[in-house]
């Protein structure tokens, strides 16, 4: 049964709403926007009817913190009130409101506009879902063909995938940047990430595959891969429209080489002018080179690796990531033992 959450001050009104839905739906009921932001912290409802006219916190500033926090934004909101203004409703839809019910209202009228809220809501979420695994599926594959290119990161993108979840997660303990972090989905982020390497794909297997040392030359055709990622996932923006997968998905394959002296590529940029996407992957995607195996060297130990990281905070990594990768490195210990 789903659950709705009725904000009122007029007990009248909570209890007409309460006696005409209880048959359907699980009603919480309300008396006061602060009580309802209370309530949250232990229960999520469906949807929330929301009084306009309320003392303390009004049905519009609880909205606009509802619509601010990554917990409760996608929450379905229907306002109740006696207003019949048209500018109120304007503001209200463009705040992200559903729909305005106007006092006094049938509970007939209120149960029609509900249901068809919901079940427009399930098959918004149906699609999205259906969506989200194609979106999975398509990136597994193109993660999997640069995989399989590749003989000398055998693995590389399914560790580094564990490793970045574990330091943004970490990260958000820490409260390093987490005031970012906190608005990022971090499974599409950890998903987009499988893209940094995706501009390998335009390098001959010859080259991705060499067993010596790069030349110079080589090398500098080996650092394209991170412009060539970017111009990949353009031209697939272009295609399909700009959204949020796809733009973490740039700045993963754009930024992960930059360093933060400013003498990393493809741009040389310098501190926090290099995303935070880019920041992250680095020590990430440092992390499982130095401790893997390559055709061309043998892995070093995870406390040489930590080392080498911990030495280079501040100049080839953001310092504040490197302390708390250094923080929690035996996390990675334990993922580096299971894989």
């Amino acid at each position: 049964m789903k659950n709705i959450f009725i904000v009122d001050d007029s007990n009248i009104t909570l209890s007409i709403v309460n006696t005409g839905l209880r048959e359907y739906y699980r009603v919480t009921t309300i008396i006061s926007a602060e009580k309802m932001f209370e309530i949250l912290d232990n229960t999520i409802p469906d949807l929330i009817l929301l009084d306009i006219e309320m003392p303390g916190m009004n049905g519009f500033e609880a909205l606009r913190l509802l619509k601010s926090s990554k917990e409760y934004s996608k929450i379905p909101v229907m306002f109740l009130t006696g207003h019949t203004n048209k500018d109120i409703e304007v503001q209200g839809f463009e705040m992200g409101a559903i729909d305005f019910l106007t006092k006094p209202f049938s509970v007939s009228v209120l149960l029609n506009r509900i249901r068809k809220h919901l079940s427009n809501e399930e098959i918004i979420q149906k699609r999205t879902q259906q969506l989200q695994r194609m979106q999975n599926s398509i990136v597994s594959v193109l993660a999997d063909l640069v995989e399989n290119r590749d003989m000398r990161t055998n693995g590389h993108i399914e560790r580094t995938s564990i490793y970045l979840k574990i330091l943004i997660e970490e990260m958000i303990k820490h409260g390093v940047y987490s005031e970012e972090l906190l608005n990022w989905d971090i499974e599409k982020i950890i998903s987009s990430a499988r893209m940094h390497d995706i501009g390998k794909i335009t390098i001959s297997d010859s080259l991705i595959n060499k067993k010596d040392k790069y030349t110079d030359t080589e090398y500098e055709r080996i650092k394209t891969h991170t412009t060539e990622g970017e111009r990949i996932i353009d031209e697939i923006i272009m295609q399909t429209g700009e959204n949020d997968f796809l733009c973490n998905a740039k700045f993963f394959a754009g930024f992960h080489h930059e360093r933060w002296d400013g003498k990393g590529y493809p741009r040389g940029l310098k501190g926090e002018e290099i995303p935070l996407q880019g920041r992250i992957m680095a020590i990430v995607d440092s992390y499982d080179a130095l401790v893997s195996e390559r055709s061309y060297k043998k892995p070093i130990s995870h406390e040489e690796a930590v080392k080498i990281i911990k030495k280079n905070a501040g100049i080839i990594y953001d310092p504040k990531i490197a302390i708390v990768f250094c923080d929690v490195n035996e996390l990675f210990l334990e993922t580096l033992k299971d894989n």
